[in-house]
């Protein structure tokens, strides 16, 4: 048998260490291909039966299995939208908060509660993930697929993926930020920094593929609005897909909170496909 040359580079690592590492990485990401295998696996059988007006019956007799062998599949693959966030694993991404009454940044406790539900929601749908913490210095994004919760106020990385989006920008006017509309000049700004404020924030969402990855980026006015956005994924990541598909794409999510608990979100402009 010939191993594919990433295996084969394994099993000639000099270093035992370095190679038990190697080959640990190498095979989350061949478990997460399995699941995503299993994913298109179970797209197709549906498409056959959607589109060419197959039964499951007949479904199970082209692909020479039988008919409960196909249900199993169907209710244990995971869903069309998984896609939606790439093929794994997920790397989810906060940024560290510099404090004057700190002497070491800090993350937030919106955004580490928007990360635990990040990691949930990406676990419920067969994905592995990692955690990374991002500095107002870094300039590149993590490798592979990657969720990031972080704004442009707090990292150089966010500013940079909101300078490529053709659509829709965040910037600071008026002594508060807002989402503008590249295009019209509208603008999206958070109620709790309105004359008479009220507990509700405006949120920045995109979803990119760059060279074969998908980065998810989420970006708040302030840190609860990122908190709404990751819940807003959790209850309609269906629909944004079914709306975007594969593509790349922006849109502007409101909330509403109570505390650190978003009690509503809406989807206040978008999604916008990018050519």
């Amino acid at each position: 048998m010939v191993l594919p040359d990433d295996i084969e580079a394994i099993r000639r690592e000099p270093d035992p260490i370095r190679q038990a590492q190697r080959a640990a990485t190498l095979q989350a990401v061949y478990q997460q291909h399995s699941t995503e295998l299993g994913r298109l696996r179970r797209a197709g059988m549906e498409r056959a039966h959607l589109e060419q007006g197959m039964s499951y019956t007949d479904v199970a007799k082209a692909l020479g299995i039988t008919k409960g062998r196909v249900t199993q599949l169907r209710s244990s693959a995971p869903p069309a939208h998984r896609a939606l966030f790439g093929k794994g694993p997920v790397t989810v991404a906060v940024p560290y908060r510099q404090v004057e009454s700190r002497a070491h940044p800090l993350v937030s406790a919106e955004d580490l509660e928007a990360r635990r539900q990040a990691e949930a929601m990406l676990k419920s749908l067969g994905f592995m993930t990692t955690e990374h913490e991002v500095l107002a210095t870094d300039e590149r994004v993590p490798g592979g697929d990657v969720f990031l919760i972080c704004g442009p106020k707090s990292s150089q990385v966010s500013r940079a993926l909101i300078d490529q989006d053709p659509v829709l920008d965040v910037v600071k006017e008026g002594g508060r930020w807002w989402v503008v509309d590249r295009a019209s000049g509208g603008r999206f700004g958070s109620s709790s920094d309105d004359a008479e404020p009220s507990d509700g924030d405006v949120a920045y969402v995109s979803r990119r593929e760059v060279d074969g990855r998908v980065i998810t980026h989420v970006a708040g006015i302030h840190a609860i609005g990122s908190l709404g956005a990751v819940r807003r994924f959790e209850s309609d990541a269906a629909s944004l897909f079914a709306e975007a598909s594969y593509g790349s794409f922006s849109l502007v999510l409101g909330c509403s909170y109570e505390g650190i608990e978003i009690t509503s979100t809406e989807t206040v402009a978008g999604p916008y496909t990018w050519e």
